[in-house]
């Protein structure tokens, strides 16, 4: 067991995490064991270099060439190396987070009754603190923290003065309160696709407290404050609008990851509203899409992710933009996932030539790729839907819609997703079926459609009424 998660382990390490914890092994502080710094030099040639999966004994021959094989011994190695490396793993956002040390230190010489140093280190802490570009909850909490250092030194020293209680206090209110509203977007988020009941505690203390104390002058927490007005759905476009405006002129206050779940939060929430017919928002996506692929907020570690591959074209396209559409497809294409460059790349120049009615070419793309996740495979059957409608090819359509309905009855789909292709089903086949002569029918339809809750084809399927 502790074999196979050490591989695991170490199998996820980047070439810098390698040399740094080849340093903590050497370190007497942390490893005093010469076995563990060569199981470790062991496992990096064969993972690394010879990219293969070592046996146990070899490793032991190794370790102690002339002893006979101790299966024990091994495991015993491999536990210290494991527990070395998990260590390593835990101090690591300790040791480069100055401000944390600081703090600690701070704490050392406050206790060891050092005054000079404290204030010496306040003094830099201070100033590091104020040279930080972010003001997110993290921000808040170190604020807090440093004031509570200040307070208990100040305490401690018995003297008659002001003490600094009030920013303690208001310093760990504007940390809870960024830290609240930005869990309760996320929770929003998933309960708008999983249909999931949460219980948002002290959600509306928290709202109105914002309100109360003018907190919306704090960009980090009116970014939150407004998305979550948006998703709920009140005044959502005034909303959106100033959720949106914060993250295309001040996204830099916030830590890149914490950007980036942003954006994404502000695109889901797009092609939300597109998908329930608003179809301005496929504008307001795709300048979202633009910016963050410009500032690089939607890549991690320079890849981009199927589904911002994937929905970026998607909005291009909704919005008539085709060239910028083939260039981003062939741009992006690179920076795909490995497993997913072939099927995205194909079924995006599938859908580009659908638009372009070359439903040749688009069949042609469809068909050069195995789609293996479940919801690219189900646009993919979708596209192949439109086109043999719009090629009046009735008698494969009718087939393909029998096939469509078994996948969807066999596969594990969530039911927003479900739904959605149940109803492209059932309604491509009332149109297939329907009597274009008779008014009562066609409008019948049209309502019926419009009234839909969940039909990503809506607009497809109107068109092909009008």
């Amino acid at each position: 067991m502790e074999g196979s998660r050490l591989l695991e382990v170490m199998g996820k390490l980047d070439k810098k995490e390698i040399r740094e914890l080849r340093k903590f092994l050497s370190s007497p502080f942390f490893n005093q064991r010469e076995d563990v710094v060569q199981l470790f030099e062991f496992i990096v040639e064969w993972v690394f270099t010879l990219r293969a999966t070592p046996a146990k004994e070899r490793a032991f021959e190794a370790l102690y060439p002339g002893r006979p094989y101790d299966a024990q011994q091994v495991r015993y190695v491999m536990s210290w190396l494991l527990k070395a490396a998990e260590q390593f793993l835990a101090l690591q956002p300790q040791l480069s987070d100055e401000r944390r040390q600081k703090i600690e230190l701070a704490r050392a010489y406050r206790e060891k009754r050092l005054p000079k140093h404290f204030r010496q280190t306040m003094q830099q802490l201070n100033r590091l603190q104020q040279q930080q570009p972010i003001r997110n909850a993290e921000y808040f909490e170190y604020e807090y923290r440093i004031q509570l250092e200040q307070y208990a030194f100040t305490a401690s020293r018995k003297r008659i003065s002001e003490h600094n209680l009030q920013d303690i206090s208001d310093n760990i209110d504007l940390a809870f309160v960024a830290r609240k509203l930005r869990q309760t977007c996320f929770l929003l988020s998933h309960q708008a696709v999983y249909k999931r009941d949460y219980d948002f505690g002290l959600l509306e203390e928290t709202l109105d407290f914002v309100s109360r104390k003018g907190l919306l002058r704090i960009p980090t927490i009116a970014g939150y404050y407004h998305c979550y007005h948006a998703l709920k759905g009140f005044e959502p476009e005034m909303h959106f609008q100033r959720f949106k405006d914060i993250l295309l002129y001040q996204s830099h206050l916030f830590p890149s990851d914490e950007a980036r779940d942003l954006y994404l939060l502000a695109i889901n929430y797009c092609i939300r509203e597109l998908n329930a017919g608003r179809e301005h928002y496929a504008r307001e996506g795709l300048e979202l899409y633009k910016e963050g692929l410009r500032n690089e907020m939607l890549l991690q570690e320079g890849q981009i992710s199927r589904f911002t591959y994937r929905n970026a074209v998607a909005m291009a396209l909704k919005e008539g933009q085709l060239q910028w559409a083939e260039a981003f497809i062939a741009e992006f294409r690179e920076r795909l996932p490995k497993e997913h460059q072939d099927s995205m790349y194909n079924f995006s120049l599938a859908r580009l030539a659908y638009v372009r009615r070359q439903y040749g070419q688009a069949l042609e793309h469809l068909q050069r790729s195995e789609y293996q996740d479940l919801l690219l495979n189900l646009a993919a059957k979708t596209l192949m839907v439109k086109i043999f409608y719009e090629l009046e090819e009735h008698d494969t359509l009718e087939s393909h819609l029998d096939a469509m309905k078994v996948f969807l009855r066999r596969k594990d789909i969530i039911g927003y997703h479900r739904r959605n292709y149940r109803n492209i089903i059932r309604y491509t086949r009332k149109l297939l079926h329907l009597n274009p002569h008779s008014r009562e029918e066609v409008k019948q339809l049209k309502q019926d459609i419009e009234a839909e809750e969940i039909l990503t084809e809506r607009e497809w399927l109107m068109g092909q009424l009008s």
